[in-house]
């Protein structure tokens, strides 16, 4: 059989609204595997789910019913306020979105934040799930679709909306039927490979026998070219050095020893779907996702570190997520915004800056690409905030 085309979609939306729930009736298991996100009740990290969707007649299904079409790879990002920079990273790796919007309580200020950061990260695939439908009258749930489809605006005006009951497991094939109809985008295979890397795991159990150890473990997604078991690679930034003063990174050469694709086991890998790439580094770079927001390479391919970046920019006319309405002042020489650059997150300081472009002066050195997507956040009532977006140029 030939391999199914995969596509990475994310799944947005306010805290509370179902997004979790709506990705266990869709792939049939919990992402939430964190023992703090499981007791708190919340996504903490981002969270993976892999899928065959089938076709059998006009039903769409994940029960292997039919004919199989897609394969999809989901990225549950969390939907709290303190959370952002992790959206803001999830949001690198995805094809297509899902925005789920509780029929029950409507737009919400993490809503207008989670569109917001599509628009930032060039996301131009979407469809809405209007959740919990069952919670409310016919009347109601026409009033919030009318409320859903005027907050679209212009940009994501062609964007479907879903009633669903995520709960009740109403209508979750129309969203797989969505799903098929997104467009796979064009896969750079023969160009250098560029994993982005957003976590970096110890598979280890305690106990472990030093001959069964394996390396530490790096998850994320590549966005072009292939990577094969045996490759000789470079993870840039690096490490962190330096206990005090000036920091610097080193990057890291090491070997890959294993790759999947979702849980199953693989010689080589193309672009799409969430992967996992096993290396001979010591097991403790591995944790705590100390290498997320690296880019990992074949030797040698990669830019060197930059500390320096300049941007064409767009401001938002007001801050999103914010329970009253606040205006986006201009971006002043000086001031410190937080950057979501791929997959990392970092702070810089405004250097030269104009009414459509800027210099900046990054806090860690990052790994830069021209035309790659920038967030821009600002701290306002002391939380970052979304204020806007930048190209590199």
């Amino acid at each position: 059989m030939t391999e199914l085309e995969t596509i990475n979609v994310g799944i947005f939306g306010h805290i509370d609204h179902g997004k979790t729930t709506l990705l266990k009736q869709l792939s049939g298991r919990w992402a939430d595997t964190h023992s703090e996100e499981l007791k708190r009740g919340i996504t903490i990290k981002l969270g993976y789910a892999d899928i065959t969707i089938y076709k059998e007649n006009k039903d769409y299904n994940i029960e292997k019913r039919g004919t199989p079409i897609r394969q999809v790879s989901f990225i549950d990002s969390p939907g709290h306020e303190m959370l952002m920079a992790t959206t803001l990273s999830g949001a690198t790796l995805i094809d297509a979105a899902i925005l789920v919007i509780a029929a029950n309580e409507g737009i919400k200020p993490q809503t207008r934040e989670h569109l917001m950061t599509l628009q930032a990260k060039k996301v131009e695939q979407l469809v809405v799930v209007q959740n919990k439908i069952d919670l409310v009258d016919k009347q109601k749930a026409k009033a919030n679709h009318n409320e859903i489809k005027k907050f679209l605006g212009e940009k994501y005006s062609s964007a479907e909306i879903i009633p669903v009951s995520a709960q009740q497991g109403v209508n979750i094939g129309e969203i797989l039927r969505a799903i098929t109809e997104f467009k796979i985008p064009e896969r750079k295979i023969n160009a250098e490979p560029i994993f982005m890397i957003a976590r970096s795991f110890d598979i280890n159990k305690p106990g472990t026998p030093p001959k069964n150890l394996k390396g530490a473990v790096l998850g994320g997604a590549l966005k072009q070219g292939i990577l094969k078991v045996g490759d000789e690679i470079e993870i840039r930034p690096g490490r962190i050095i330096g206990e005090s003063g000036e920091k610097k990174t080193v990057p890291i050469n090491t070997k890959i020893l294993g790759l999947f694709k979702g849980s199953k086991s693989v010689t080589e890998l193309t672009p799409g779907g969430s992967m996992a790439v096993e290396t001979s580094l010591d097991m403790a770079l591995g944790k705590g996702d100390l290498l997320s927001g690296n880019i990992l390479s074949h030797v040698d391919k990669l830019p060197e570190n930059s500390q320096r970046v300049r941007i064409k920019y767009t401001l938002f006319p007001e801050v999103f997520g914010t329970s009253t309405q606040i205006k986006v002042e201009r971006i002043e020489k000086k001031e410190l915004l937080m950057l979501s650059i791929n997959t990392s997150i970092t702070g810089g300081t405004i250097g030269e800056i104009n009414e459509k472009e800027a210099t900046i002066d990054l806090k860690v050195p990052t790994i830069i690409f021209r035309g790659d997507n920038i967030g821009i956040a600002r701290k306002v009532q002391g939380h970052w905030r979304l204020i806007g977006f930048g190209e590199v140029i």
